[in-house]
């Protein structure tokens, strides 16, 4: 019987400086410190490139807000979303960026979406197929349609669903918000990754 996984411990950090107020986990107790450096420095290092991506290092009146959601924690998986909205001096409205990190509390990985399917599984292929088909269902309007995702589409781990993501304008106009697609696992069972983070959730042990 496999051992035990237990969620990770989260603690809440804040960086604030002025115009700027940005809240982010921060992982402790890990067994193995280097996964828990390794972690720790990839969700600072993607909080700080967030910032830069708002223009706040070249203008510091742009005001900027962060925050985080942890929508898995479990099995030995930590999934995380970083969010970040600017509001740019004169703009005519904000901008909201969201990413994404999964790790293997064991080693510190980060995992890509490849990362989660069978080396020539085309899940690029399929996933889009899925999109695709809940584009349809949901009338979700686009800008220039619908090409396909990208190999390293934005994406998350919520329980036992891969949830894919786009940002702002990418495929829709900025009214609608970030379109986020739900997929199940078990539509996706033959093309996962062995002992992979989504064969470990579609497990129910």
């Amino acid at each position: 019987m496999a051992s035990v996984q237990l969620p990770v411990q989260i603690n809440t950090q804040i960086l604030s400086k002025p115009n700027l107020s940005v809240y982010y986990p921060v992982v402790s107790g890990l067994s193995n410190p280097a996964a828990q450096q390794r972690i720790n420095a990839a969700i600072v290092a993607l909080v700080n490139q967030l910032i830069s991506q708002q223009g706040y290092p070249q203008n510091p009146q742009t005001q900027v807000m962060g925050w985080y959601e942890i929508k898995t924690n479990e099995r030995g998986i930590l999934s995380l979303s970083i969010g970040n909205y600017a509001y740019p001096p004169m703009a005519a409205h904000g901008m909201t960026y969201i990413k994404s990190l999964t790790f293997d509390i064991q080693t510190g990985h980060a995992y890509s979406l490849a990362d989660l399917f069978k080396p020539g599984s085309d899940y690029v292929k399929v996933l889009s197929g899925l999109i695709q088909k809940q584009i349809t269902q949901r009338n979700i309007p686009l800008l220039n349609g619908f090409k396909g995702i990208r190999p390293d589409q934005d994406f998350y781990i919520a329980d036992k669903a891969l949830v894919v993501y786009f940002q702002l304008y990418e495929i829709t106009p900025y009214y609608v918000g970030l379109p986020m697609f739900p997929i199940s696992v078990f539509e996706l069972q033959n093309i996962l990754a062995e002992n992979g983070p989504l064969s470990i959730m579609a497990t129910n042990d």
